[in-house]
């Protein structure tokens, strides 16, 4: 695996396309191999080049980005949806989209994707090293030679990051070669709350309920997905 991301940018709008290669520009961590303003070209440079990487807007002329995605989802790692219709979001998620971006892109939102993609790029680059055992209440992680032994209770909550999850704890995070859903599957039951498709938080670090859609979890704020906001609100009195 190389050090930078390499991607390639798809959106038939020229202006916002210059854009976004201009923000590009100004991030080390992204190598930008080719955009595209015809989706045809950019369904076969999706092909040829495999980029790491792929920015997408959704409606195009003849063609549309989820259903790209769909079609070469085993091609594309990592998948940025830039649109100006929110409500395809849900299925964008649903597609195992990294992130979601309205239109118009601005610096700030950008830069939030990129704090996103250094943390996911980095963990990843140890997350092959990493295997994952559970022993009672402490989970076995394997660095190369080193073997670490984390109690359960020191994590903070759980985020799916592609088919790897995330463990945050307060002294450092770790990235697992396990999905978030078969990871669960392996922990002291009923020890995580779901409150989110991609986050799960640790019971005992629940600190308050935070309206609208935000749990504390120690001191970080974690979102509640929609579907999971009843059920998160029913199960916790603080």
């Amino acid at each position: 695996m190389t050090n930078n991301i390499r991607c390639i940018c798809i959106d038939d709008e020229r202006d916002d396309l210059l854009l976004l290669n201009e923000y590009l520009k100004t991030e080390p961590l992204l190598n930008c191999v080719g955009c595209f303003d015809a989706p045809s070209d950019g369904l076969q440079a999706i092909i040829s080049l495999q980029p790491d990487l792929v920015f997408f807007d959704i409606e195009m002329p003849g063609a549309n980005g989820m259903e790209i995605l769909r079609q070469l989802r085993d091609k594309i790692e990592l998948a940025v949806f830039i649109t100006s219709h929110p409500e395809f979001a849900v299925e964008g998620f649903a597609l195992s989209a990294f992130d979601y971006i309205l239109k118009p892109i601005t610096g700030n939102r950008f830069a939030q994707t990129i704090l996103r993609l250094k943390d996911y790029w980095a963990m990843k680059q140890k997350a092959v090293t990493h295997e994952l055992q559970q022993e009672k209440n402490i989970l076995l992680i394997s660095e190369g030679h080193n073997k670490i032994r984390l109690p359960v209770n020191e994590i903070i909550y759980l985020e799916a990051m592609q088919n790897y999850t995330k463990i945050v704890t307060p002294h450092r995070n770790y990235l697992t070669l396990v999905g978030l859903n078969d990871f669960l599957t392996r922990l002291p039951h009923n020890s995580f709350l779901r409150i989110h498709r991609s986050y799960a938080a640790a019971r005992h670090r629940i600190r308050e309920l935070r309206s609208p859609g935000l749990l504390i979890c120690d001191n970080m704020e974690l979102p509640i997905g929609k579907t999971y906001r009843v059920a998160v609100e029913n199960e916790i009195s603080i």
